[in-house]
Order: C-alpha cells, then structure tokens, then sequence
C-alpha cells in the first residue's frame, strides 16, 4: 500500500472517469430505461443490478440515488486525503433534428445532478458535463456547464447516437476549444450501455473532427475493445482493431490527443494492449487514470489471477488485491494498476497525477506534470 502511493501527490490524484448513477429516487432527474427495470428484456435487467450491485446501493430500495453517493464518498475517504473523482453526467440519446429520444436511451444522469453533487461534496468529487451536440441549446448548455463547474464534457457516442465525425459537430467543438473545456469521449466497442446501438459511432478515427477544431480529446480506454471500420481506406474499407486505429490518431495529433487507462485492466481487455501501453513510456504523459467506476465493483468483470497468468503482475500481489478489491474496488483500481509491469516498465506516477489536466488554470496550455 505504501509502495504505491510513494512519488505521487494524493492532492493531485483525480479519479479521471467515475459514473454517477441512480434511480431518480430523490428527485435527481436521473432516467432509467425501463427495459432495464424488466425481466422481459433479460440482458438490460442484468446490466442494471450489476451497476447498482458494484455500488452497493441494489438493496436501497427508495433511497438508491443517496446510497450510491454515499458509497462513493466513502470509497473516496479510504483513499488518501486529497483525493477526488470526477462524475460524469451522462445525456439522452438524441434523433437527428436534436430532439430527445428516451425509447433509445440507457440511462439518463443530469448535468444539474452531478453538479450538485459536487457542490455538496466539494472534498470528494468534481463533475463532467455530457451535452449532445445535436441539441439546438448545445453551446449554450456547454457555456453554463462550464460556468457551473464542469472539468470536462463525457460522450458515449455509441450509445447517445453521436457522430463526431459530422459538421453539425463543428460549432460545439469550436466553443469547446474556446473554453478549454476537454472532451472525453468513449471509443471502440461498447458493451455497458447500448444505447442507440450505434456501435461504428465510437471509431476513433471520428474524433479527428473535434481535433483539428483544436479541442483536447481524452479517448477512454485507448478503444481498447473491438474492430471498426478504417475510414481513411473509404467509408466501407476493412475492419480494423480499434486499438490499431486509436494508435493512428493519437500519434497524429500529439498536441491535443490524450487517453485514460480507464476499464484496460478488465479480461476482455488485458493482454498485449495493455502490455504495450504500459511499455510505451512516450505516451504516458498524455495518458490519465480513471476507475471507470463501479465497474471494479463488478465481481465477474476484473481478474487478478489472470493478469498474473499473462505475467502483467507478481503472484505475491494477487493474495492482497483481492483484499483490498473486498474492502475498497476504488483502491484496488489504484493498487492494481501501480502493480503492474511489462517489459520492466510500470505506468508512470504522473499518469496518476490527473488534476493539472483539469483545472481551468491549466485548461488552455499543455498539463503541467510534477
């Protein structure tokens, strides 16, 4: 435990990719699908306890909203002080003339809620806003996010029918820029939350328009999770690994591309990506840390035997992540990934070190790392 604490500022330690959650219980505005309420859609049912379950707030009948925020907080408190996670709103799917489409909507988490949250608990949590492009109120929505607070804006756009690659993206990306305000957007395959099923949506190769427009692009995960098209070989050409398409823009736009390591320690993920993000050194400084919260909570989704099976951790290591995995999945997040090694290399502690990135005094000039 103190090993992987030693050369990192816990005061600078932001959880980059944290999902607020809920029921809408206390009056947050928070939306539920309500396929993911009903046994007739099996699959969703399941996805829904799974994430209420990894935030211990399943049993909480009537009060799950709260019980959610106080399992986060609590999380948080067995950290080291200083330490805060980023929440992120998440908006409805939207049809293409901007209007709101709950039938195809997962879940929906108010960007009013998260702040709030975070205005109630500024020692635990900051926010992310997640506005939809396509809304005719978009770059005024993002002017009063970033009024309100927000570090950043979050897409899934797989799942919200966002396609980034489209000029009516252009205007929302400029102000972006403008406002120094980040953009965090989930690339390769989606399997959380469906959405408009959308699944091409999230090729990395779609951001390009966000970054010539001159916004800071976080790509989550290093779209380290399934095969898109290659758009630059036509818009039909071959399916790539994500991954592999993820590599080309990320060397590409050096200036303003960066990733989170968010989820890469999961088993549908581990193996040689996650090896090789380890061992290419030059990327860390463009790379964050984020939890991907609840999802280390999700018993049947993380694997300690098997990164040890890959040779990406010690054997002595698994015995005591899998108890603190028991005692703190936030922790385990951060122990496991300090843990990790491949080719002799280790992540850098400056990947850990995520809150210069966000603040509005670094916002329009590259991170500062200490």
């Amino acid at each position: 435990m103190r090993a992987a604490w030693e050369g990192i500022d816990p005061a600078r330690v932001w959880d980059s990719h944290a999902h607020l959650l809920g029921t809408g219980d206390s009056g947050s505005g928070v939306y539920v699908n309500p396929q993911m309420e009903s046994l007739l859609s099996p699959a969703q049912y399941a996805r829904r306890l799974f994430f209420l379950n990894a935030g211990c707030a399943h049993d909480a009948t009537g009060s799950v909203d709260r019980a959610y925020v106080e399992r986060m907080r609590n999380l948080v408190e067995g950290m080291r002080p200083g330490v805060r996670m980023v929440l992120f709103a998440f908006d409805r799917v939207h049809d293409e003339r901007g209007a709101p489409d709950l039938e195809r909507t997962t879940f929906y988490v108010p960007d009013a809620y998260a702040r709030e949250t975070t205005q109630q608990y500024p020692q635990y949590f900051r926010w992310a806003a997640s506005v939809h492009p396509y809304r005719a109120d978009a770059v005024d929505a993002l002017q009063e996010a970033e009024a309100g607070g927000a570090v950043a804006v979050k897409w899934l756009p797989s799942s919200m029918n966002i396609d980034p690659a489209s000029p009516k993206c252009e205007r929302f990306f400029r102000e972006l820029a403008r406002l120094g305000l980040p953009l965090i957007s989930h690339a390769g395959e989606e399997r959380a939350a469906i959405g408009s099923g959308m699944h091409d949506l999230g090729n990395p190769l779609r951001l390009r328009r966000a970054l010539d427009a001159g916004a800071r692009v976080v790509i989550a995960h290093c779209a380290s999770l399934g095969e898109d098209f290659d758009l630059d070989r036509g818009p039909n050409g071959p399916r790539a690994p994500s991954f592999a398409l993820f590599k080309r823009v990320f060397e590409q736009y050096r200036g303003n591309c960066y990733a989170d390591i968010s989820a890469m320690t999961q088993t549908n993920r581990a193996g040689p990506v996650l090896a090789e993000v380890i061992e290419r050194g030059e990327w860390h400084a463009r790379l964050l840390n984020g939890s991907d919260y609840p999802l280390p909570g999700v018993m049947p989704v993380y694997s300690v035997d098997y990164l040890i099976t890959l040779g990406l951790l010690d054997k002595e290591s698994g015995p005591i992540l899998s108890e603190i995995r028991q005692h703190n999945p936030l922790l385990f997040d951060f122990v496991l990934k300090r843990r990790l090694r491949s080719g002799g290399k280790a992540f850098a502690a400056s990947i850990f070190e995520t809150r210069g990135f966000f603040e509005s005094s670094d916002r329009k000039t590259d991170r500062k790392r200490m």
